[in-house]
């Protein structure tokens, strides 16, 4: 992808309007263009300017009494004409002001929130690791293997296991980088499907219920377990997605209560 049709595509990517061949492609782009992707950032920069400072003028009550008590008194036939292109300004006003508040809902419907910044996130880490062929930086089946080489590149220690006998084998473990930190990526294979599994601290959230959501292509499910926030991801089904994280549910669970 080009730099100048990334640009005619930016807004539809930040609205998630792209079919999954195209998002895959933006993405990747965006990974290796520091120039498109200033441009994407900026974007959202706007957008959230105009969410948090955006406001609609509206003229004020007291402006048409000063000008009409300004105006020299006439007989009541050329006041009513002078009223007249009254109706017309306060016509305009409205139109300019509807224009202004049309234009400001726009924008603000445009800026993605917080969850959907994440979901974008997750879906371009997914298709980067499976485009240049960099599930694992440490490869490996072996979850004692896998989870130290996180110590000393984390500030934080994921869960790793293994669940080969239950269809999903690990492939072994990477660093990333998402909500604006290093995160834990761990990906497993189910017959032919790749799983990435996302994983780092969350500080304000201790439990949060799953959530699941399907964008481009890829079934996802979020959710946040013992102060630690889970992101799944892959192009299998929706039954098999959440037999893994149930698997991987129980497993923190039992390995808690230790």
């Amino acid at each position: 992808m080009e730099c100048k049709e990334s640009q005619s595509l930016m807004a539809a990517y930040v609205d998630d309007e792209l079919d999954s061949s195209s998002a895959i492609r933006y993405a990747a782009h965006l990974a290796e263009c520091p120039t498109c992707t200033d441009a994407y950032r900026l974007l959202l920069e706007l957008h959230n300017a105009i969410k948090t400072n955006g406001i609609r003028y509206m003229a004020p009550g007291h402006l048409r009494h000063r000008i009409q008590t300004a105006l020299p008194r006439t007989a009541p036939r050329r006041k009513k004409l002078r009223q007249l292109p009254w109706a017309w300004i306060n016509l305009g006003i409205a139109t300019a002001c509807a224009f202004a508040f049309a234009l400001t809902f726009s924008l603000y419907v445009a800026v993605p929130s917080e969850q959907e910044r994440a979901v974008q996130e997750v879906i371009a880490s997914h298709a980067r690791s499976l485009m240049v062929n960099h599930l694992a930086d440490v490869a490996s089946t072996d979850q004692h293997t896998v989870k130290p080489w996180f110590s000393d590149k984390l500030d934080f220690s994921p869960t790793v296991y293994d669940f080969t006998q239950e269809g999903f084998t690990l492939i072994g473990g990477r660093l990333d980088y998402l909500n604006q930190r290093p995160v834990a990526a761990l990906a497993y294979r189910h017959r032919k499907h790749v799983l990435n599994l996302f994983v780092w601290p969350d500080k304000i959230h201790s439990n949060v219920p799953p959530q699941t959501t399907f964008r481009q292509g890829y079934q996802l499910i979020h959710w946040t377990q013992a102060g630690m926030r889970y992101w799944l991801i892959s192009d299998m089904n929706a039954q098999d997605l959440g037999e893994f994280k149930r698997l991987l549910v129980a497993q923190i669970e039992k390995d808690n209560q230790k």
